[in-house]
Order: C-alpha cells, then sequence, then structure tokens
C-alpha cells in the first residue's frame, strides 16, 4: 500500500510526501479516502497560515469534510467491513468529559480535528479513524455525497439551534457551502420563506436552485428594506449568519422579527464586533451561536439517501488528487465562480 499525501509548505504552495499507511488500534478502520471538499477553513489555512489560535507549524495536511472505503478493520470493530463506504466524522473526542458525557461532545476541550493544527487532515490516500466515527453510506449517497455530509451537518446543527420549523420565514447571511447547507435544512423543516444575502452572483443563483425564496445582493439593494418588504415589515423568525462579515452580524437584529433567534455561526475577522443589544432587548430576541455539530451523521445521511435534503448540486467543481494545489489556487482566485469544489482521490 503506498500513501501519499499533500502538505501545505508554507502558505500558499504545497508539496507532496509519501507518508506512512497508519496502523490501527483495535476500535479502528483503516479507510482509503475517495472524496474531500475544499472547505473555507482549509483556504484561510492555505493563505494564512492561521485561524485565530489555531497555526500551522511546518508542513501540514488539510482537510476534514470526507468519504471513502474500509479497507481494514480493527479486532474490537463489530459494526463496518471491509468494503464498507463510510462519512467521517473528523474530531475524535476524550469521551470522558462533562460535554463527552451529556452528548455535547463538539464542545470537548481535548477533540482531535482533522485539519485544525496540530493534526493533520485528509488529503492523503489513507487514514485510521474510530469505528464510532465512521458512518455507513447507503448505496444510493455517493462518496462526493458523503464528503458534504460534514457541512450538512452544520447546517443542521445551525437550524436546530434555530428552532426552525414549519411555516418560519428564515434570513441566512452567506450563500457558501455552509450558507447552502443551512438553505437545504431550513427548506427540509419546512420554512415557508428563505431570504439568502450575498454579494456573489453564481452563488446565489444556486440558492435559488436550491429552494430559497428570495436571493438578495447587498451591491443592488438594501438588504434591511427589502426583508422588510419581503416580510410585510415582520422581520423572520430565524436569522443565520454564515457569512462571518462584521457588517451582516451587525444587521442581523435589524431583520429580527419580534420574539425571533439569531444564530452566529461564522466566526468573523474580529474578537469584538459592534453590536445593537437594546434593540434586541425590544424584541426580546435571542442570540444563540453553534460550534460545529454532534450526533446529526446518521441524520444528515437518511436526509440525502431519502431525498429530502439534496447537496450534489451544490458541488461546482471536482478536480483529481493530483490536481489539488490548482484546485486551492483556483477556488482562492475566483470565488466568484466557485460554489464548492471537491477532490476526487482514486
Amino acid at each position: 500500500m503506498n500513501n501519499k499525501a499533500i502538505f501545505m509548505h508554507g502558505t500558499n504552495q504545497m508539496i507532496w510526501k509519501d507518508v506512512p499507511v497508519p496502523v490501527i488500534k483495535e476500535n479502528e478502520v483503516l479507510v482509503k479516502i475517495e472524496a474531500v471538499g475544499i472547505c473555507g477553513s482549509d483556504v484561510h489555512y492555505f493563505q494564512h497560515g492561521r485561524i485565530g489560535d489555531f497555526v500551522v507549524e511546518g508542513d501540514f495536511i488539510l482537510g476534514h469534510e470526507c468519504a471513502g472505503e474500509v479497507v481494514e478493520v480493527g479486532s474490537s470493530v463489530k459494526n463496518l467491513k471491509i468494503g464498507d463506504r463510510v462519512a467521517l466524522e473528523p474530531g475524535k473526542t476524550c469521551g470522558k468529559c462533562e460535554f463527552c458525557k451529556t452528548g455535547r461532545y463538539n464542545l470537548c476541550p481535548d477533540v482531535e480535528f482533522f485539519a485544525t493544527p496540530p493534526y493533520h487532515g485528509v488529503f492523503t490516500n489513507y487514514v485510521s479513524h474510530p469505528e464510532d466515527m465512521c458512518f455507513k453510506l447507503p448505496e444510493n449517497v455517493s462518496n462526493v455525497e458523503g464528503a458534504l455530509v460534514e457541512p450538512l451537518a452544520v447546517g443542521l446543527h445551525a437550524t436546530d439551534i434555530g428552532g426552525v420549523k414549519l411555516g418560519d420565514t428564515v434570513v441566512i447571511y452567506g450563500s457558501g457551502c455552509i450558507g447552502l447547507v443551512t438553505l437545504l435544512a431550513s427548506k427540509a423543516k419546512g420554512a415557508s420563506k428563505i431570504i439568502l444575502v450575498d454579494v456573489l452572483k453564481n452563488r446565489l443563483e444556486t440558492a435559488i436552485k436550491l429552494g430559497a425564496t428570495h436571493v438578495i445582493n447587498p451591491m443592488e439593494s438594501d438588504v434591511v428594506k427589502t426583508i422588510h418588504e419581503i416580510t410585510e415589515g415582520k422581520g423572520a423568525h430565524v436569522v443565520i449568519d454564515t457569512a462571518a462579515a462584521v457588517v451582516t452580524v451587525k444587521q442581523t437584529v435589524d431583520v429580527l422579527k419580534i420574539g425571533g433567534t439569531i444564530v452566529l455561526v461564522g466566526m468573523t475577522p474580529k474578537d469584538e464586533v459592534e453590536f445593537n443589544f437594546m434593540k434586541l432587548m425590544g424584541k426580546e430576541g435571542v442570540v444563540k451561536t453553534i460550534f460545529r455539530y454532534r450526533n446529526l451523521y446518521p441524520v444528515a445521511i437518511n436526509a440525502i439517501a431519502s431525498g429530502a435534503i439534496n447537496v450534489k448540486d451544490i458541488v461546482s467543481h471536482e478536480y483529481d488528487f493530483e490536481d489539488t494545489e490548482e484546485a486551492f489556487d483556483f477556488v482562492v482566485n475566483n470565488a466568484k465562480d466557485v460554489v464548492k469544489a471537491v477532490i476526487k482521490i482514486k
């Protein structure tokens, strides 16, 4: 078995290396990676070498949205076998802390998460991973769709935390991959009006294709005024910010319905942003935040398999493994053309 990996080598450049095939533990499986999505965090590390306190030191493997085939199983593995196709939930948690024991394992302080320094990611042929963090894919769910289970879990968590329900009006700032999966999750939960806000025309076009009832480009329309017109002055039951821009975070309260809920998904470049809490209090509104997701991979996979959620139309570009650096360069330099890029590893 040969195991090649592509590493960040400083910012905006990559190198190939031969790496050892992982030796699995008794509760782990060895997975031949088949598809990996390029996430916004991957691009940010590639360009800047850090996200907040997480700093890339030395050569580093990116990638955490992935699916592949089980090629070896540990001695205590019971529910997976060689040949099973699986989506990998990227975090390995301790299982012992108060957060793990209360089901909020996404908050585990000792999590080892793919492609979050110092833990390498999955732009490689083979990785080892715990059996209980590998979820079998049905025959009608492709590997590319399996790689998109990870971002879909974020969208499902955001809409769960926001309490999106049948008949709601939802505003989503940002129509990148996370904004679009949040749209899909809102649609699946029965939201009657789903309004997407973004400056990129191609992403707004994709949002319409995926079921947005309205799209707004801030470069062409006054966002607050337009949302008030759409909602007859009432605002949205749930406002979800995936854009992670200071201006969008501030604007969430302006388009919120009285008694509504704001969910912050994206992290802004600034640690502190101005926000009108007095207006929020006047509406008895609620601000909630999310960090990744929890207990949602089976839900996401079932939703894709049943046809309730269609993630494959988010993918705008596919690349072969040997073209990974080219793919990153294209995503960095052509944001107006890219919705979601996926690397297929053969």
